[in-house]
């Protein structure tokens, strides 16, 4: 894939005015105005520019293949779940999960609730007509800007969303995740590498290069209950 980012040097936008907003929303435009993938994404339909990360980590780690199922966790606005439709066809199976509504994605079976509760994930389940192949989780808590709370916070998510995994995912299967730098902690990187069979950290190119978030990539899931 050709990166959003080719090309793309020298060009710079600047607002106008920033009458009426903050120091802070004014860097957040003046960044989206100026970030390639944004400007890639909405060229391509993609709802969000996340949709780059995770073709990135497809391209490198053979996620997908025609005829999955595939669960994206915290799936609002879509951009994964797009992506998902398009790689794995007709023939695949796409649920998308979040608290919140999302507009519909042609080809992807879209629900509204938490993975937590028991009668959701037999929703997943029935919608999926079988085992998942692949569970994605790009959720992130709301920070706080104190590291060590927003680690811990981001470790949660992740052992919740792998217990999910562990109770949907067919043998095999792969779970991929965002974690913050500094990387998944030891006891449960441990687990990860106790149920499948490659764990690895990536930060994917789309990732912004101030931004402290990494995936982990879990393949090969070895069927073993958490």
């Amino acid at each position: 894939m050709k990166s959003p980012t080719d090309g793309a040097r020298g060009l710079t936008t600047r607002l106008r005015t920033a009458k009426g907003r903050t120091t802070a929303s004014q860097k957040w435009l003046e960044r989206q105005l100026n970030d390639p993938y944004v400007r890639a994404a909405k060229a391509a339909g993609w709802r969000s520019r996340a949709a780059f990360k995770i073709i990135e980590l497809d391209e490198k780690y053979k996620l997908f293949r025609p005829g999955q199922r595939v669960v994206d966790l915290g799936a609002a606005p879509g951009g994964w779940t797009q992506v998902a439709v398009q790689r794995v066809g007709d023939r695949g199976k796409v649920v998308g999960l979040d608290l919140l509504p999302m507009d519909v994605i042609p080809g992807a079976t879209l629900l509204q609730g938490d993975f937590e509760d028991a009668a959701v994930e037999q929703e997943v389940l029935a919608a999926l007509d079988g085992p998942a192949d692949l569970v994605l989780s790009d959720m992130a808590p709301n920070t706080t800007g104190h590291n060590a709370t927003d680690h811990l916070r981001i470790l949660n998510l992740i052992e919740l969303a792998l217990h999910f995994g562990a109770k949907v995912l067919v043998p095999g299967g792969a779970f991929v995740a965002k974690v913050f730098q500094g990387g998944t902690e030891r006891d449960m990187l441990n687990w990860l590498k106790r149920d499948f069979a490659s764990v690895k950290h990536a930060k994917p190119p789309a990732s912004r290069k101030d931004s402290a978030e990494m995936y982990v990539v879990a393949q090969g899931y070895r069927g073993e209950k958490p």
